[in-house]
């Protein structure tokens, strides 16, 4: 068995055996592609429960993936905490393998084949449009449909976000190279709107910008959850399109951290039933486990999969390739 495995589990068992005493308080220092308003108060809860000090490094999940890149094993990071799993691919070569005792907690098709890496919470991508302006017989079958002059100027997206850079990087898998190129060339050919970020184009729909966006799921949900009222829906593109992606946010541990069981600690407290229920009913993302209660505001997990487009989330490892792509276009 491999050695850092071994190493590994065993740290995990002493972290399990209790928190770390305030006399003993230690520290972890997190690279986290998760938004601070969307993590902080997990993060904030762990250090309660611990009394690890947690220091937090935000940023793109892109741009951090690029950094522990280029740091490499002087990278002072522990854990990882990516918004998509082509990120986490990217760098997987410098985590070192996670303890079956954790991966065997989430189904398989949620961690890394080599136990690298282990998805924490799941999203959807989906198609949010205007209730106002929006006909049932305009909602595109395929996302592929949406460079038609039917949606000429009235779709919106965030280029430079990490899950629709995943999306992008399904595409080439599914799609090909050349077909997800003309995808994006017709998408900016047909006045596509780009914005910052993906509460920016929902909330675009709802103003009157756009009538069509390309976000994950929750974004919509959190609006809904403080005005029902508010103008925007979400669908689904037809079973199995390739706009219907099933994607997790995950962690991975670097190979090269000081503190290990620490970080192990950290990964096994996102899977935790606290944890996983503050995915689902604050963040209003899939959990991972089957520990918490369901939140009536998610689509059951069983029409959400039977929707997605079957692809390996092993295969979206390739960032750099999608980031090339985006730049030839323009977008980036």
């Amino acid at each position: 068995m491999n050695r850092t495995r071994v190493t590994l589990a065993a740290t995990l068992a002493a972290a399990l055996l209790g928190p770390v005493s305030a006399a003993s308080a230690q520290e972890l220092i997190l690279y986290s592609g998760r938004g601070e308003s969307l993590v902080d108060p997990l993060v904030r809860a762990f250090e309660e429960q611990s009394g690890v000090t947690v220091n937090v490094r935000y940023g793109g999940t892109a741009e951090l993936a690029i950094l522990l890149q280029e740091e490499g094993e002087a990278s002072p990071a522990d854990v990882f905490w990516a918004q998509d799993p082509g990120a986490l691919g990217a760098v997987s070569d410098l985590f070192a393998p996670l303890p079956e005792e954790i991966l065997s907690r989430v189904p398989d098709a949620f961690h890394d084949e080599n136990g690298k890496w282990i998805g924490a919470s799941a999203r959807a991508r989906t198609l949010v449009y205007s209730t106002e302006r929006v006909t049932e017989n305009e909602l595109p079958d395929s996302i592929l449909d949406l460079t038609g002059e039917t949606y000429r100027g009235r779709v919106g997206w965030a280029p430079t976000n990490g899950s629709f850079q995943a999306h992008l990087t399904a595409m080439r898998v599914v799609l090909g190279e050349e077909a997800t190129r003309e995808w994006l060339e017709g998408m900016i050919a047909n006045d596509i709107q780009a914005y910052s970020n993906n509460t920016a184009q929902v909330q675009a729909v709802a103003d009157g910008e756009i009538d069509f966006g390309l976000p994950n799921h929750y974004y919509l949900l959190r609006f809904k959850s403080t005005d029902p009222d508010f103008p925007v829906a979400q669908t689904h593109f037809e079973d199995g399109d390739i706009g219907n992606l099933l994607m997790v946010a995950g962690v991975g541990v670097l190979a090269s951290s000081n503190q290990p069981d620490l970080a192990l600690q950290f990964v096994d407290f996102l899977l935790s039933p606290e944890a996983q229920q503050y995915f689902a009913d604050e963040v209003h993302e899939y959990p991972v486990t089957d520990e918490v209660s369901r939140n009536p505001m998610l689509e059951s997990q069983e029409d959400l999969e039977a929707a997605a487009v079957d692809v390996d989330l092993n295969d979206l490892d390739d960032l750099d390739g999608t980031l090339d792509m985006l730049r030839d276009v323009g977008l980036l």
